[in-house]
């Protein structure tokens, strides 16, 4: 029989009294740096970071891109390449290039200050409910379920609710279902932190959740079924699709090559390795830079990698060439991007580790 969405809802009053108190009585599980000073800002810039991205992780870029840019103002007019070298290594480079436009509006419209309004702050560039109640709550004690997967997972859990969590319907009738029992102030985010760490630390995924040190176990209609691993339930996401390339580790004495991407689409407007559609072989590899003017000195292979993204999954195989100086350089030395040839632009290699951001993707093939 279908669960119709949150029919366990009169659970929720008493949940979220336990899981208040349950945070009040116990320090801070996880003593993450941004929960120290949850100014909007802080609080805005540790949430974007967090999607997508551990927060065992997210702790040093944080620290580091805070002491870059320390206010919104800051952000606002930083240099693209120096934002997205403070983000090298944390993917999703959207993210970065959103910040940066939001930051942008809020100086404009707001005065340099996030507004303290859920609807301005979901009107701004790469904000969506789960950001805008975070900062909302957090920052301006706000009573807004900030509704993440963690928050999701011990929700349908202690309901013992089958319904789909990857339907964005699910998401906004559970932020409905307990706006009633959330209260405002300083508690509004120690509630939503109470549901984060019980989601990251006990009620855990892709395993047992430790439910002997639950404090809602007694609520928990599912421990009470003996049927944990039963929630939550979502929606298979569809099978990748697979492709592979070729990059080209591409030297000239102590230059390396590297190119921009297209402004849109995949790690759209970031720096990358020249690279090739398909696997190439050695032969090809030379037959090809020779064809574009190229003098080959030495083509030795790299050790092959895999990446994967959201939606594709790559096969890489890499190659370091050498190549001879030239009187005139030849301008590219890849596929077209977008109709038009993909000029080169070679670096130190100092540049390469200090200012140029390359993407996880083809990082495996950084340069000795």
């Amino acid at each position: 029989m279908k669960i119709l969405p949150w029919s366990g809802d009169s659970i929720f009053p008493a949940l979220c009294n336990t899981l208040l108190a349950w945070r009040k009585s116990a320090p801070d599980v996880r003593d993450l740096p941004w929960r120290d000073e949850p100014t909007p800002y802080h609080v805005w810039i540790s949430e974007i970071m967090l999607q997508q991205t551990r927060a065992a992780v997210v702790r040093a870029y944080y620290l580091r891109f805070l002491d870059a840019l320390p206010s919104v103002r800051d952000l606002a007019a930083v240099d693209d390449d120096a934002l997205m070298k403070l983000w090298q290594g944390l993917g999703y480079y959207s993210r970065a290039r959103n910040l940066k436009r939001a930051a942008q509006v809020i100086v404009a419209e707001h005065g340099g200050v996030l507004p303290n309004d859920f609807d301005a702050l979901l009107a701004l560039p790469g904000i969506g409910r789960y950001t805008a109640s975070a900062i909302a709550s957090f920052a301006y004690g706000a009573p807004r379920p900030a509704v993440d997967g963690n928050f999701l997972r011990v929700a349908t859990r202690v309901t013992a609710n089958p319904i789909d969590i990857a339907k964005d319907a699910t998401k906004r009738a559970l932020e409905a279902a307990l706006m009633p029992s959330y209260p405002s102030g300083k508690d509004a985010g120690l509630l939503n932190e109470a549901f984060m760490d019980l989601g990251a630390t006990i009620c855990l995924p892709n395993g047992t959740p430790l439910c002997h040190a639950c404090p809602t176990a007694r609520l928990c209609l599912a421990h009470d079924r003996v049927a944990e691993q039963d929630y939550p339930v979502k929606t298979a996401l569809k099978a990748r699709r697979k492709e592979q390339r070729t990059v080209l580790l591409l030297s000239c004495g102590e230059q390396i090559a590297i190119r921009k991407r297209p402004a849109k689409g995949l790690l759209a407007g970031l720096w990358e390795y020249p690279n090739l559609d398909g696997k190439l072989s050695k032969s090809a590899v030379r037959t090809h830079l020779e064809s574009e003017g190229y003098h080959v000195l030495d083509i030795a292979p790299l050790p092959p990698a895999r990446h994967i993204f959201s939606h594709i999954e790559w096969s890489l195989t890499g190659w370091a060439v050498s190549v001879a100086e030239w009187n005139e350089p030849p301008l590219m030395a890849a596929e077209e991007i977008d109709g038009a040839p993909a000029p080169l632009l070679w670096v130190r290699r100092e540049e390469l580790a200090d200012k140029y951001s390359i993407p996880a993707a083809f990082g495996y093939f950084t340069p000795q």
